[in-house]
């Protein structure tokens, strides 16, 4: 649950909860339990057990790709979403789900077209969009969702 003085964010390596104070989002915070990077600027590979630690559980906005590897533009995305993921900063983390290996998850969410990128904080879907976007068209799309939600 999130504070106003701190939010919860799942680390991209054990998927662990942390604390950090909102005051020190941009000294890149450390996971207490492994030491890595909790904003480490990459897209976050999410099974079921990680992707509920990240968007139920999180407090930090998470915007979750559901994708294929036969899907040509789930792979056009894959850049887009690494450029996002790098401007992120200590504002929202970016997952990745493999709908043909977390297939009772994709179905939970009713992914019926790939790409699909939804925007998940608390648990609670924010956003939700299918097909590829450029960089422009990604930010601005986060930009209106993550405004409607505050």
């Amino acid at each position: 649950m999130e504070t106003r003085d701190c939010v919860l964010i799942a680390c991209p390596s054990c998927h662990g909860l942390a604390r950090v104070p909102r005051a020190r989002l941009e000294e890149q915070p450390r996971c207490a339990r492994c030491k890595a990077d909790l904003l480490n600027g990459r897209p976050i590979d999410l099974d079921a057990a990680a992707f509920t630690q990240h968007a139920s559980r999180a407090s930090l906005p998470i915007l979750v790709d559901f994708w294929a590897s036969w899907c040509g533009p789930c792979r056009m995305m894959a850049p887009v979403l690494e450029q996002a993921a790098a401007r992120a900063g200590g504002r929202l983390q970016i997952g990745k789900v493999d709908t043909d290996r977390e297939a009772e998850l994709a179905g939970r969410f009713g992914i019926r077209s790939i790409p699909t990128l939804i925007l998940f904080k608390e648990g609670r879907e924010l956003a939700r969009t299918s097909g590829a976007l450029d960089l422009t068209a990604l930010s601005e799309w986060l930009d209106g969702a993550l405004a409607r939600a505050a």
